[in-house]
């Protein structure tokens, strides 16, 4: 198997379980934050939609300096509304996904490398840089938008197996 086809593998696992808890986000609460050193949920499900743009930025590109010296830095996106974070997820998804499609086993192995300020922060293969600054990256970051929206009441659907919500709802209705 090629590589690229088991990291598709991978990313056709994680996106629609992803797109789901984006897809909740409620507008009324996206100001919520756990903490003042906290995202807002209205700010951490954007960053869940934008992750995954950094796959097909990693496969066109070598090096990426966040903030290049004598250059201006990447900028970050502005939350606008529930909404807009979902079709930003949904056009984010696939883009990544058709631009791992394209890769081949020989670019997946070309060398990848992160900056700061030109600094040298990592280098990783594509293929590893792909599976952990992509992919693990976005399920980090899913996993805490779990805990926000669960401290904001709202019912989650399972990702990996039965949550609380769904193991409670099947127990209530099964008969006594």
């Amino acid at each position: 198997m090629a590589l690229r086809d088991s990291l598709l593998n991978e990313l056709d696992q994680e996106l629609p379980s992803t797109r789901r808890l984006v897809e909740l986000v409620p507008e009324a609460q996206i100001g919520f934050r756990p903490h003042a050193k906290s995202w807002t949920l209205g700010e951490l499900s954007l960053h869940v939609a934008h992750v995954l743009t950094w796959l097909p930025l990693t496969l066109q590109h070598t090096e990426v300096d966040l903030s290049p010296p004598g250059g201006p830095a990447l900028p970050s996106p502005k939350f606008e509304s529930a909404a807009a974070t979902l079709r930003v997820f949904d056009t984010n998804a696939l883009a990544a996904r058709a631009a791992l499609a394209d890769a081949t086993d020989l670019e997946l192995s070309v060398a990848w490398t992160l900056r700061r300020g030109g600094q040298s922060l990592f280098t990783l293969p594509r293929a590893a840089c792909v599976r952990t600054f992509v992919m693990n990256h976005l399920i980090h970051h899913r996993g805490q938008l779990t805990v926000y929206l669960r401290m904001c009441d709202v019912p989650l659907p399972p990702i990996y197996g039965p949550t609380a919500d769904v193991t409670g709802a099947m127990l209530a209705a099964r008969p006594h």
